[in-house]
C-alpha cells in the first residue's frame, strides 16, 4: 500500500512540474488610462507583476506605475535593459518608469535577477 501512495504521489508531483514549465499559462493585459493626453498604468507588484503585459498607444506620452507590495529581494528592482533603467521600488511604494511610445514594439521588463518578466506592447 506505501508504495502505491509513493507512485501516485510522485506521478502527481511529476505532471504538476510539467504544467508548471510546459503549460500554456495565460495572464491579462492590462490597458493604460489616458488622462490629460498622457497615458498611465499601474502594475503591482506582489509575487510577481500584475498585470504582467500593459498595452500601450503608440505615439501618446506614457508612463507605467509600479506599486511596490512585496519585500522579496529579487522583485525590489526592476530592469528595462532595452531602455538602460534600473530602479529600486523599495524607495517608495509607487515609482514611475517613462515609456517611450513613438514607435510599435514589445518592451520587455523583469525584477533584477532576471526571474520575474513582464513587458510592454506599444501598439
Amino acid at each position: 500500500m506505501t508504495q502505491i501512495l509513493t507512485i501516485i504521489i510522485a506521478l502527481a508531483l511529476i505532471v504538476a512540474i510539467l504544467w508548471w514549465f510546459f503549460g500554456k499559462h495565460t495572464t491579462e493585459a492590462g490597458h493604460s488610462e489616458i488622462k490629460n493626453g498622457q497615458q498611465e498604468s499601474t502594475v503591482v507588484v506582489k509575487g510577481g507583476y500584475s498585470p504582467s503585459t500593459v498595452i500601450l498607444k503608440k505615439g501618446v506620452p506614457a508612463k507605467l506605475k509600479f506599486d511596490m507590495q512585496d519585500s522579496t529581494a529579487c522583485l525590489s528592482h526592476i530592469v528595462f535593459d532595452s531602455l538602460g533603467v534600473d530602479k529600486d521600488l523599495t524607495k517608495q511604494r509607487f515609482t514611475e518608469v517613462e515609456i517611450p511610445t513613438d514607435k510599435a514594439g514589445e518592451i520587455n521588463f523583469a525584477c533584477g535577477m532576471d526571474m520575474f518578466h513582464g513587458k510592454v506592447v506599444v501598439k
